[in-house]
């Protein structure tokens, strides 16, 4: 498990800067004004911060970015980061301060000097996000970055403002722990013994095998597994930090640890990213652990569908028919498109077993979500627009990008088939939503539900504001934001 930089809090001691270590922090104004840490690290320095801020690349720095002082006359510290941010930074600015600080920490870690600076706890989590790193299967360890300590005025309202934030960190980590772990280490055994660990923190899991699952008549799911030796299951996580007997939230990802397209096979080129394939999954977990860790006061139930999709004489053809659960016959064109037959399952399990108040389902669903959004947003889905809108503004909120799309009967029309009650993919026109379609065909009418493609916004190949490149967490913040504004109590 990769753990976020320790982040603590204390008063501005405007003495104890002169022998800080590592990297100091300094947030300055539009137009340069100090504050009085950064009147102090001018004098320390005999000047060179003012001249600094009043030059003309820095002032065309946007806000929370950032210069580098290396080497400050006058200080202990290894070099000075002067960072433009206004006293009342935006949500987005102050993480991305946070994160130009993140960057350049190295093992002796570093001081900030927040001052009267708002969004003191923001600019913590940023720079938490920014500071990972996955060595995990590096013979070479990266260097742990040092502590950070963070001075304020009012430190005790930042570090109480922080903390939650931060448990929610460790569970965009957790999330990005399993989305870039190779699928020969993170095989559906492994996703399943990492998620039965979250018992220590208060979660109740339960892992379903394949038995139960044939119980259960999960045809749907259980046909993505029949050509892979690693077996299928489903995992289901409960967190009951609510009152006794009210209807929870639940979390639905679909866990595809490595997605080969069974029969028929994806292209060679690009296919070592499938690894990914169970971003969705990955969100619900980290969700999960991010409020237990902050003891969150809601119910939340979160169902993963672990599989693996392989090719052998034993993988589901192109033209078999499954059954799902729900009863449905579903005729499989393209062994391919395999995330929505996990999901149908799971969906209606979810719906029968705890009667939830609303589902949220995340999937790296379709390639045609790429295309359509780019990387920049999760594409929504929704039959329920109040439900949908709050989830968008969360997302909003938490500077994590998502778009709603369309549905309706014409997309739903292209699922028809000749043989059974449906196809699982509707031909190239609109194809994530006929993927959405065929989702909503497993939601009950009554049940509030939002389907999450994030195909595109899973895993970079670039980095992000808030990420290296590589498995992002995306939707770990916008759903512990949700589950905050509108399922906790008191």
């Amino acid at each position: 498990m990769t753990d976020p930089v320790s982040i603590s809090f204390q008063a501005t001691d405007l003495d104890a800067i002169a022998e800080a270590q590592g990297i100091v922090a300094v947030l300055v104004e539009a137009g340069g004004k100090l504050d009085p840490a950064g009147r102090r690290v001018n004098k320390l320095t005999r000047g060179a911060l003012e001249r600094l801020v009043q030059g003309a690349a820095f002032g065309a720095k946007k806000p929370g970015e950032g210069m580098t002082l290396a080497c400050p006359v006058g200080m202990k510290a290894d070099a000075v980061q002067v960072i433009a941010l206004p006293r009342g930074p935006s949500v987005a600015e102050a993480r991305r301060a946070g994160a130009t600080f993140a960057k350049v920490l190295g093992t002796a870690g570093g001081l900030l000097l927040a001052g009267n600076t708002r969004r003191v706890a923001d600019i913590a989590l940023g720079c938490a996000l920014r500071g990972y790193d996955f060595d995990a299967q590096r013979t070479k360890k990266a260097d742990p970055r040092g502590a950070v300590t963070v001075m304020a005025t009012k430190f005790e309202d930042a570090e109480a403002e922080a903390a939650p934030l931060l448990a929610v960190a460790q569970g965009v980590f957790f999330t990005r722990d399993l989305v870039n772990e190779p699928a020969n280490v993170l095989t559906t055994t492994e996703f399943a013994n990492r998620l039965s660990a979250l018992a220590d923190l208060g979660v109740e899991v339960e892992v379903l095998e394949e038995d139960r699952l044939e119980e259960l008549g999960m045809g749907s799911l259980l046909c993505v597994g029949l050509g892979s030796a690693s077996p299928s299951k489903v995992v289901v996580m409960q967190w009951k930090g609510g009152a006794e007997g009210e209807a929870p939230l639940a979390l639905v990802g679909k866990g595809v640890v490595f997605d080969t397209g069974g029969i028929s096979l994806k292209p060679a080129a690009g296919m070592e990213d499938m690894t990914m394939d169970m971003g969705g999954a990955g969100v619900v977990s980290g969700v999960m652990k991010g409020l237990a860790l902050r003891k969150a006061p809601a119910n939340v139930v979160g169902l993963v569908g672990l599989v693996e999709n392989m090719p052998s004489d034993r993988a589901t053809r192109p033209g078999d028919v499954v059954r799902s659960m729900k009863g449905d016959t579903i005729e499989v064109i393209n062994t391919d498109a395999e995330g929505r037959l996990v999901l149908a399952d799971v969906l209606w399990y979810t719906q029968e077993r705890f009667a939830p108040a609303g589902i949220v389902d995340l999937a790296t669903l379709t390639g045609a979500m790429i295309i359509a959004l780019g990387h920049e947003n999760a594409g929504a889905f929704s039959n329920n627009d109040a439900f949908c809108n709050a989830f968008l503004k969360a997302a909003e909120s938490e500077c994590e990008g998502a778009w709603r799309l369309p549905m309706g009967q014409a997309y739903d029309d292209q699922l028809k088939s000749r043989i059974a009650d449906m196809k699982n993919v509707g031909g190239r026109p609109g194809g994530s939503i006929t993927a959405a379609q065929f989702l909503r065909r497993f939601v009950k009418d009554e049940v509030p539900w939002i389907h999450l493609d994030i195909a595109g916004v899973a895993s970079l190949k670039s980095d992000s504001m808030l990420a290296p490149k590589g498995a992002t967490g995306w939707g770990v913040l916008a759903l512990d934001r949700l589950v905050r504004d509108g399922f906790e109590k008191g």
